[in-house]
């Protein structure tokens, strides 16, 4: 991709724009708002951008943190070498998980705080869902074919030449090569390569099975989150689109079962025909549970009036992490950055035909400080087809208090067969040449049994930060849904979620593009409305 023409068009447009900002703007009677949107993130700013592209349809995109101007994010957000934010809590939540479980540690839940949500502090991945990631949902509807079209309408693609993809959409996705990864996983790809996987160039072609370097949304180093590929100066001035920041949400406000509008953590009231949530599996959620949509019992415990009873919460899952950590000769590592760059993805032993549940990512996120050469790198172990369940619940009617976060990492014996032999794959890669060569000594597991293994999981295990399915899309029959087809939550009307966590399970991948998609995909739905 040519970085230079990317910057002119952003460039152009932003000389094109009004200088007059509509996110600034005061807001109109509540009444005109056709349709409030909770969330700028991944899915809110989709469907903030397409939603205002009929000028008769007014909207209000609410956002809980920052709204910066598209081009003018603060670097330790934009930075694509710095993840989560590096958890400052001006931009990231600071969520964090129950000890419980198997995993006998407690685990940060890195979500972002400001316009562009999570898809401004994650690790750029741009890759899809695979088609049997919604074989497993069986939604009608929801098919790889049927969201192929929202997948290349979100997208403009770098570095491939298949026809699955997009040329035209406001997200740039560029394939790296070889050439633009660190001599790390330039020797990891090669390593794994001689265990016998297949060179991947396309990880959303029709084999994904092997290694190879990631697509990225990332231009000249910069994460190009939705707040800027979306929610352009021109978005944003659309005089009937209002962005308004810094602006928590507390609650729906309900008539009867019709959702009216939204209540702010200030006390504020503001009204709509309609109320989209895409706040996140983690904030939409606790939305909903505060408003009286969720369990009955967990509503009733907390003196909440009761919406509708839904299994809200109940059947979070998310992809369990795990570092396999090495020191590093200082001498001949040599560049660090891009930190994240490549990858294997492969099933296991035990995994069904088509479905990949292993990803070895060669990473340089790593505390150098803990390593005796003082520099080091990890291949990042991630099961990321689980079968363990979490839930997520709230022990306050305060919109400020963080929700309880159960993700009961490896409570299904499978997920711990699985991760282990993931791992005892990693650390065979990592004694591979060229890799091999890279390496003073092991740090983690650093350890031959298994039983010795799996302590290192359980003291050290992390999240790919991939949390879904706290909302789930399905049937009125489906026990486990919260959400219809259209993301209509189930018993209300005017309300709907859309964001990850009406996923009914989590795909095999990052879940950042698919979030994009299905944003697109239910956007449509309202084209001739």
């Amino acid at each position: 991709m040519s970085s230079g023409n990317y910057n002119d068009s952003i460039q152009n447009e932003a000389i094109e724009a009004s200088t007059e900002l509509h996110h600034d703007k005061s807001l109109q009677d509540s009444e005109t708002f056709n349709v409030i949107i909770v969330g700028g993130g991944s899915a809110g700013a989709v469907l903030a951008t397409r939603l205002s592209e009929q000028t008769s349809r007014h909207v209000l995109l609410l956002e809980a943190g920052h709204s910066p101007e598209p081009y003018n994010y603060p670097r330790i957000v934009s930075n694509s070498d710095v993840l989560g934010a590096n958890l400052n809590p001006e931009y990231e939540w600071g969520y964090a998980t129950n000890i419980g479980g198997y995993i006998d540690h407690e685990i940060g839940a890195i979500r972002g705080k400001i316009l562009g949500g999570s898809s401004a502090v994650n690790g750029a991945v741009a890759i899809r869902s695979r088609p049997e990631d919604f074989k497993r949902w069986n939604l009608p509807g929801w098919s790889y074919e049927d969201l192929l079209p929202s997948f290349k309408k979100l997208e403009t693609r770098h570095g491939s030449d298949d026809p699955i993809h997009g040329r035209s959409g406001p997200l740039p996705v560029v394939q790296l090569t070889q050439a633009d990864i660190t001599p790390m996983q330039d020797a990891f790809v090669k390593s794994t390569i001689a265990n016998g996987y297949k060179a991947i160039d396309d990880f959303d072609g029709t084999d994904a099975n092997g290694v190879g370097p990631y697509p990225m949304n990332i231009v000249n180093g910069v994460r190009v989150n939705t707040g800027i590929a979306y929610l352009t100066e021109n978005v944003r001035n659309r005089k009937n689109l209002t962005i308004r920041a810094d602006s928590m949400v507390d609650r729906i406000i309900f008539d009867g079962k019709k959702a009216v509008g939204v209540r702010l953590a200030t006390g504020e009231e503001i009204h709509a025909k309609e109320v989209i949530l895409s706040a996140g599996t983690y904030g939409s959620a606790a939305i909903l549970l505060r408003s009286g949509v969720g369990p009955a019992e967990q509503s009733n415990k907390l003196g909440i009036p009761v919406v509708v009873d839904l299994p809200v919460g109940l059947n979070l899952v998310d992809h369990p992490f795990y570092y396999n950590a090495y020191a590093a000769k200082p001498d001949v590592i040599g560049d660090q950055s891009p930190v994240i760059g490549a990858k294997l993805w492969t099933n296991s032993s035990s995994a069904t035909p088509g479905e990949l549940d292993l990803h070895i990512t060669a990473t340089h996120l790593f505390p150098h400080e803990m390593s005796p050469t003082k520099v080091g790198f990890v291949l990042a172990v991630a099961l990321t087809r689980p079968i363990s369940r979490g839930r997520i619940w709230i022990e306050s009617k305060d919109p400020k208090a963080a929700p309880k976060i159960d993700l009961n990492f490896l409570a299904a014996e499978q997920d711990k067969t699985r991760l282990l032999e993931g791992i005892k794959l990693a650390r065979k890669i990592g004694q591979t040449a060229p890799l091999s060569d890279l390496i003073h000594s092991e740090i983690t597991p650093a350890a031959d049994s298994d039983e010795e293994i799996l302590a290192s999981v359980r003291s050290t295990l992390d999240t790919y930060h991939h949390p879904v399915a706290s909302a789930p899309m399905g049937q009125l029959s489906n026990p486990n849904a919260v959400v219809d087809l259209e993301a209509k939550v189930h018993g209300v009307t005017g309300l709907r979620v859309v964001d990850a966590s009406i996923f009914p399970d989590v795909p095999s991948v990052a879940t950042n593009v698919t979030v994009i998609a299905i944003a697109e995909h239910i956007a449509k739905l309202y084209t001739n409305a």
